[in-house]
């Protein structure tokens, strides 16, 4: 016999089925039990005689097969909270499938009264709880509709390398011994900027990808070690086009996955980026107006400074990124007045925090290596570590600029939640540890004898 979804029970009253699920809830009512079995889709009562096999053992979690008939519940007894309460199943039949220990949490509440530590050390049994089977469903809807859109939209999903080559652009990496080549690094992409300019160059025009990007950096409740980020790249477009794109992209997102959300104001503002530090003290203002849980309230930040003065060490470093175009087609202005140039930089806010960034790209060689030589490059470290990208601009590189959407972040803003760890299938901690698995965990001698690396003991 062919398998029913729970769900589906609400529409098969006087048919006999068979429901696969987890026990929700086990309750003995003299010669009766009633189970509430979980699948998926949703919950169901469940009818058993005490006469059925094992029955008066079943405890919480245990998985069972059921097999029985639907019928109409008495008219007293519905229970309008739930999509089948109309019905229930009279069992004829329960195999017991797997049974279970007793879980070390309730797996019925929203579950933030309880350690975090606990809750991801058994994610797996946490993962059952109905508010993150929400977050993880509504993430599917999320990524599932963006793709269509920008498939709608000419754009051709694009995978990029994980193991690629660590260049100085920002935040820390995470590297990569490799075993063949003794003494050499790959390292994990902080995001695909350079391939996806790269394939500018290669004639795509169009890319996206929903990349993991990865970043050794401090964490906290909006940041993680790895995240997932909607990236894209254009070419042959201005700054609006990009902008006028990804606020159409959210206005669909919105309208079709969180009908019940209003978007402040549409088109998203455009506010200049010393305008926000006037009258907000932020490059991410927070414009709601009412401060309502269901208010979105999306601008566009524009025309950051191109360069800031560095803190640790005198000289400049890029506000975004050094691949970021100047507003000015001069390389003389760029190098003696860097604090007075702004850039084709962007930044999308939502609700006070940023969920994105992007810029137009530099695609000029000349204007790329004048803006390393401000951040204090030297030419041999230029060529040494950027040197591909400044050969591939010799063969005809398109104008072109792109954003990426950091989604754990989005999500967890339109789901409410205060963590980007709710919405994340299986997270770190704070501290940058998955406990479910132990990771990070130390490797044996003979793996690092493999890599050719040791360590060195602190004194």
């Amino acid at each position: 016999m062919k398998r029913t979804l729970i769900a589906e029970t609400a529409n098969c009253s006087g048919q006999k089925i068979k429901l696969n699920g987890w026990v929700n809830s086990y309750r003995d009512h003299g010669g009766v039990i009633f189970i509430d079995l979980r699948d998926r889709s949703g919950i169901v009562q469940v009818v058993c005689s005490k006469e059925l096999p094992q029955i008066e053992l079943i405890r919480p979690e245990w998985v069972l097969e059921v097999i029985g008939e639907v019928k109409d519940r008495p008219a007293k007894m519905v229970n309008e909270k739930i999509a089948t309460g109309r019905v229930e199943v009279k069992a004829e039949s329960v195999a017991v499938l797997s049974a279970a220990e007793i879980p070390p949490f309730d797996l019925k509440e929203d579950g933030y009264q309880i350690n975090e530590e606990i809750r991801l050390k058994y994610r797996y049994l946490d993962l059952r709880r109905p508010r993150l089977q929400r977050n993880l469903t509504y993430r599917h809807k999320v990524f599932s509709l963006m793709r269509q859109i920008l498939d709608e939209q000419g754009f051709r999903e694009v995978d990029t390398p994980i193991l690629a080559r660590s260049t100085p652009e920002g935040a820390r990496d995470f590297v990569v011994p490799a075993r063949q080549y003794p003494g050499s690094f790959y390292a994990l992409p902080q995001s695909p900027q350079q391939y996806k300019q790269m394939l500018m160059v290669g004639g795509l025009e169009r890319y996206f990808q929903i990349a993991r990007c990865f970043r050794d950096e401090d964490f906290r409740a909006d940041r993680q070690a790895e995240f997932l980020q909607l990236d894209l790249e254009m070419s042959f477009v201005e700054q609006e086009d990009i902008l006028s794109l990804i606020e159409n992209l959210f206005r669909q997102v919105i309208e079709k996955v969180f009908p019940e959300k209003k978007i402040q104001k549409f088109p998203f503002p455009r506010l200049p980026y010393d305008q926000a530090m006037k009258e907000y003290k932020s490059d991410r203002p927070d414009l709601r107006k009412d401060q309502d849980p269901q208010e979105l309230a999306f601008a566009f930040v524009v025309d950051f400074p191109m360069f800031e003065k560095q803190t640790e060490r005198k000289g400049w470093a890029p506000v975004h990124h050094p691949f970021t175009r100047p507003q000015t087609d001069s390389i003389d202005q760029v190098k003696q007045n860097p604090g007075d140039i702004k850039a084709f930089q962007y930044d999308l806010v939502l609700n006070g925090s940023e969920i994105g960034g992007g810029s137009l790209r530099i695609y000029r060689p000349d204007m790329l290596q004048a803006v390393f030589q401000v951040l204090g490059h030297q030419d041999e470290e230029i060529r040494n570590n950027f040197g591909h990208l400044l050969e591939a601009f010799q063969y005809g590189v398109p104008p072109h600029g792109g954003i990426a959407i950091g989604l754990d972040r989005f999500l967890s803003i339109v789901l409410d939640e205060k963590n980007i760890r709710e919405v994340i299938p299986f997270p770190k901690t704070e501290a940058g540890r998955e406990l479910m698995t132990g990771a990070p965990a130390p490797i044996t001698p003979e793996q690092l004898k493999e890599l050719n690396l040791e360590f060195k003991k602190k004194k």
